[in-house]
């Protein structure tokens, strides 16, 4: 009795798994390219491994051709049932599809990440927080903002989202959903540049909200012989010319400034 019931557990565990494993996918759509298989209950010369065309179809024996492309892996069941029981070929099919190999729906990630590449959707409900995470998240130097583009409703689509605010400022409508096709890019975080009498001088990432003093203490401050008194930013305007700046170490520092830190005058 005791070995029946550990088998009879097990066999429970791995329906439980299946079914789970099932649902996961359950969202998925099909797309060019996805390898499948396709297995119909008590019929075994209806197993098929096969590949979705560039059309968005297969080939399956008995019915001919099927166009299961961008429907869900439920609904595609459903579709090649539909097709046994209509031409009278199983009384009551019961169709389960695998996907062996994801192909067909995937998102490019480029720039300041970790990880670049093609990655697979395979679920559709896959949200930009997770693709960042398959991409290993964005480099120290990547910025804030993440741009998405992509085809949504026919038309050219094309989001800059501000990533930290989603959790910093409670923002999660800008976690989007991402489809198949989307190329996200991360770009080169904003930087400032320091010379002069500065303990440190180079190039640093402008941290959110950072100040010209907090910009000096990211250099090390003024050595020894420099001065805080007498600092002077080279700034670009909007005409692209360069003007000579003498902020107060208040102010928020810019993308690109270059900030000098000029001598004592004692």
């Amino acid at each position: 009795m005791a070995k029946v019931f550990f088998r009879l557990l097990a066999l429970a565990c791995l329906l439980f798994n299946v079914a789970a494993g099932h649902a996961a996918d359950a969202d998925y759509k099909l797309g060019q390219g996805d390898a499948i298989r396709i297995v119909v209950f008590q019929n075994p010369d209806l197993t098929l491994e096969t590949r979705v065309s560039e059309s968005g179809t297969i080939t399956y024996p008995l019915i001919g051709t099927v166009a299961i492309g961008g429907l869900s892996i439920a609904n595609a069941e459903a579709r090649i049932a539909s097709g046994l029981k209509d031409g009278g070929f199983v009384q009551k099919p019961q169709v389960n599809i695998a996907v062996i190999q994801v192909r067909g729906n995937q998102v490019s990630v480029l720039g300041q990440v970790n990880r670049p590449g093609r990655f697979p959707l395979e679920t559709g409900n896959t949200r930009l927080s997770d693709v960042l995470a398959m991409a290993g998240g964005a480099t120290p130097m990547g910025a804030d903002t993440v741009i998405v583009t992509g085809i949504r409703e026919g038309k050219v689509f094309r989001r800059e989202i501000d990533f930290p605010a989603i959790y910093i400022g409670n923002r999660p409508e800008d976690d989007l959903f991402i489809a198949s096709g989307d190329v996200i890019y991360v770009h080169r975080a904003p930087m400032f540049y320091v010379y002069g009498e500065a303990q440190r001088s180079g190039s640093y990432r402008i941290e959110r909200g950072m100040t010209i003093r907090q910009a000096l203490a990211q250099a090390g401050g003024p050595t020894l012989r420099g001065t805080d008194e007498r600092v002077r930013i080279h700034r670009r305007n909007g005409d692209g010319q360069i003007a000579r700046l003498t902020p107060e170490l208040s102010d928020l520092v810019q993308p690109d400034d270059v900030i000098y830190v000029r001598e004592s005058l004692f």
